[in-house]
């Protein structure tokens, strides 16, 4: 395992995650609106997503993914599809005249915020991308099973810290007053966001 550089691993998945897209925007979304139990319940989702990406890249999915393009092009139609549709639903909140929580009837279960999230990870591109990209480049051919395993917890573990820090961080009650007190801005930009990125995912390719 000492041939396995985990600090360009560690570096590599933290820069992946926490940088802005589909999981960073769901996460503070749900965190503004709905409080911390349903953005860690929506965390939850996307950090199970990423497992399940980083476990099929590890053994060999990842690369067929890659190698047959109308897989991929599945994939990028439902990701695409379902963030244009948060940003509907943003939109929506947005011009409401009446409280979100009363427009959308009763709140939406853990379980349904968890899948929430595991369906935004599971149709993101970006994903499929970088985890293809990371175990065919920085690990060889010939890596020992456990090695990979080794390597599936330090990514796992990174990106467990960074999903699950964004929901306590924009839950923080504090950022939840200034979001309240600001709703149809942050809405406007979420509904902007969600379409940026569902736009983006539909113009992705796999080369060039």
């Amino acid at each position: 395992m000492a041939d396995i550089p985990y600090w360009l691993v560690i570096s590599a998945a933290f820069l992946a995650c926490a940088s802005p897209g589909p999981a960073t925007l769901a996460i503070s979304s749900t965190a503004f609106v709905s409080g911390r139990s349903r953005a860690l319940a929506v965390a939850g989702g996307i950090w199970c997503g990423s497992l399940i990406w980083s476990v099929s890249a590890a053994f060999g999915m990842g690369a067929l993914m890659l190698a047959n393009a109308w897989l991929f092009d599945v994939l990028r139609t439902f990701g695409a599809g379902y963030l244009l549709y948060l940003s509907y639903r943003s939109f929506r909140s947005m011009i409401a005249t009446v409280p979100s929580t009363q427009m959308a009837g009763s709140p939406q279960t853990l379980a349904a915020v968890y899948r929430r999230g595991l369906l935004i990870h599971l149709t993101n591109p970006k994903a499929v991308l970088f985890f293809g990209a990371l175990y065919s480049v920085m690990l060889a051919p010939n890596t020992s099973i456990p090695s990979l395993v080794s390597v599936i917890a330090v990514i796992s573990g990174t990106n467990g810290v960074v999903f699950f820090g964004y929901a306590v961080l924009f839950s923080n009650a504090r950022v939840r007053h200034a979001y309240d007190q600001s709703k149809r801005y942050f809405d406007a930009l979420f509904a902007g966001l969600f379409a940026y990125a569902g736009i983006k995912v539909w113009l992705s390719r796999l080369h060039g």
